[in-house]
């Protein structure tokens, strides 16, 4: 249903670094660059991080955050593990999230920015 998302960023090359190594353990990898944009992705650009000189941080509170789907808990792992190295924050360390009607693995980080994003897979074993 959805083709592509897009973060708004304060740096573009801090952001470039940051999402290159957070998304490489999810396949996705450095496709399209411009002067205000680059896309990445695995065979087109489905995720795109736009530049905004003059943006303040994402509050907090503000509740949007982007989910991309892991092939397994390890891809999620490697996704949370590479964040913080590139200068994430955690959001929600990797693991198991039961709920009322589906069972998920899922870690959660916050780029240089704020913004808030997650990786989630759903384990065959739940």
């Amino acid at each position: 249903m959805i083709d592509h998302v897009s973060v708004a960023v304060s740096d573009l090359e801090r952001s470039a670094r940051f999402y290159e190594t957070t998304l490489a353990p999810l396949g996705l990898s450095r496709l399209v660059t411009r002067p205000e944009t680059i896309g990445l992705g695995k065979s087109y650009p489905e995720f795109w991080i736009n530049h905004r000189a003059d943006m303040a941080g994402v509050a907090s509170g503000s509740g949007a955050h982007v989910c991309l789907r892991a092939k397994s808990a390890g891809e999620v792992d490697a996704f949370h593990a590479a964040a913080l190295r590139a200068g994430g924050l955690s959001d929600g360390a990797p693991g198991l999230r039961p709920h009322d009607r589906v069972r998920y693995y899922a870690a959660f980080v916050i780029d240089p920015d704020g913004n808030r994003i997650e990786a989630v897979t759903f384990p065959a074993d739940t």
